[in-house]
């Protein structure tokens, strides 16, 4: 059998990160928050289920980090043996690329970002988040 040699290659370029402007980071805090309340909350948080040992979805919120914008779910856990009554959760992150475009990931179950298209405009990640069976929270 024949032995695999190694050989070094080039590393991928790293990805140059820009700064949102804040009137871009305004407008899509705004077009998120009437996004979540008009489409996300009505179709997945529903009232608590009679078993009262099981997590469920409380709320669905968007926040601000460095140059990430997350869509975060906010479960509660009303079983007594719970670590703590409530916790949060990322299902969407939308990384800022330059000129009004973002990259939009999912959360997979491996606890992993994972990107699925690049220099998106913003009305069209927001709408994907909507749409894609991805983004569940």
């Amino acid at each position: 059998m024949a032995k695999k040699r190694k050989m070094w290659l080039p590393a991928p370029p790293k990805r140059v990160k820009h700064e949102a402007p804040d009137s871009v980071k305004r407008i899509l805090k705004e077009k998120a928050d009437e996004l979540i309340e008009k489409t996300l909350k009505p179709r997945h948080i529903k009232p608590p289920p009679a078993d009262i040992d099981l997590n469920y979805l409380a709320d669905i919120h968007s926040k601000w980090y460095r140059n990430y914008f997350y869509f975060c779910a906010t479960y509660n856990s009303p079983s007594p043996d719970a670590i703590s009554p409530s916790f949060e959760t990322k299902f969407a992150r939308m990384e800022y690329a330059d000129n009004e475009k973002f990259h939009l990931s999912y959360m997979r179950h491996t606890e992993q970002w994972w990107e699925i298209s690049q220099n998106m405009p913003m009305l069209e990640c927001l709408q994907l988040i909507t749409e894609e069976s991805l983004f569940i929270p």
